[in-house]
């Protein structure tokens, strides 16, 4: 959901501009054809990611979908995919990863690419109401391909969509090459298989790309050997709107900015979509994050609003 940060700085790897954030793809014992090739084995997944699940295409299936006046819309696969995603994380999270808050952040400013809002010095925000139904009206009809919303509504799959991405990502390859393979979008992370002779992927988790070239600033070194790692960060994707600065990350309970008493934190979990949901489902929690993420046992880094951090349920220790 939020722009995160890792560096990967073993083994070969391909870094390319994505959706305003960088994808990373690394293969173990990989040439540079290899990398190549399997780039291009991504492509045609990131672009029916892109065309489902876009909030800034006018011809994606969410744009398509907020037009619609609460018809019924034919969409894509990977459209039922990503929704059926996003409910999914909806249900898990007692409705705090909500997707349905795409008209909540358009009335924020955020109505356009966060480059291009970052770019705009204040934001006005809209006094329009915010609210349409919620993620229980939501409609999927896999038989039939489509999804019906309630008329006025606009869908954000941004909590889960690049995390899904992510785990495709990283199994498409490994199915394609038998290769093990790391892939990033941003702060969501996807690994099959751990390269030989090793302990795992090593990689360097912090609250924005500017920290990873900053000497002063304090990051997690670790390895990861399976599954997935998010991170959710409200330090990311910040604008100035007339109302004061805001984040992207939105309270369902409030229709606003969700309390920073943590700004950011990182998940290890079975999947890149698991630890996605439980990263920005303790962003929301606040002060209950810490005991919701040791229940359900989710090694986790957070750090607190004044940069305070904490590591709770077995966070690895880091490598050097």
């Amino acid at each position: 959901m939020a722009l995160a940060v890792m560096n990967l700085l073993d083994g070969p790897a391909l870094r390319w501009d994505l959706w305003s954030t960088r994808a990373e793809l690394l293969l173990a014992d990989a040439s540079d054809t290899d990398l190549v090739e399997a780039r291009a084995l991504l492509e045609p997944m990131l672009h029916q990611v892109e065309m489902a699940a876009s909030r800034f295409r006018p011809d994606s299936d969410i744009a398509r979908l907020a037009k619609a006046g609460g018809a019924s819309v034919l969409v894509t696969p990977m459209m039922i995919d990503l929704v059926h995603t996003a409910l999914r994380a909806a249900a898990v999270s007692d409705g705090l990863v909500d997707p349905t808050l795409g008209g909540a952040l358009i009335n924020l400013g955020y109505d356009r690419t966060i480059t291009s809002v970052k770019a705009m010095p204040v934001r006005a925000v809209s006094s329009a109401h915010w609210v349409v139904g919620g993620w229980r009206d939501v409609v999927v009809d896999a038989d039939a391909s489509t999804v019906t919303i309630p008329a006025g509504m606009v869908l954000d799959l941004g909590a889960t969509a690049k995390a899904r991405a992510a785990d495709l990502g990283a199994d498409i390859v490994w199915q394609a090459t038998g290769l093990p393979v790391l892939f990033g979008l941003g702060g969501d992370v996807a690994v099959a298989g751990s390269p030989v002779d090793s302990d795992g992927w090593p990689v360097t988790v912090a609250e924005t790309a500017a920290q990873l070239d900053d000497d002063t600033a304090t990051t997690s070194r670790i390895a990861v050997h399976d599954g997935g790692l998010a991170t959710s960060t409200t330090q990311a994707r910040r604008w100035m709107t007339t109302g004061g600065g805001v984040h992207h990350v939105l309270d369902p309970r409030t229709m606003a900015p969700a309390r920073e008493v943590w700004r950011t934190v990182s998940v290890a979990a079975a999947t890149c979509v698991d630890a996605n949901i439980a990263s920005t489902t303790a962003l929301i929690l606040g002060d209950g994050a810490s005991e919701w993420l040791v229940r359900h046992q989710l090694p986790s880094r957070l750090v607190s609003g004044r940069g305070e951090i904490t590591h709770v349920a077995g966070w690895p220790v880091d490598i050097s």
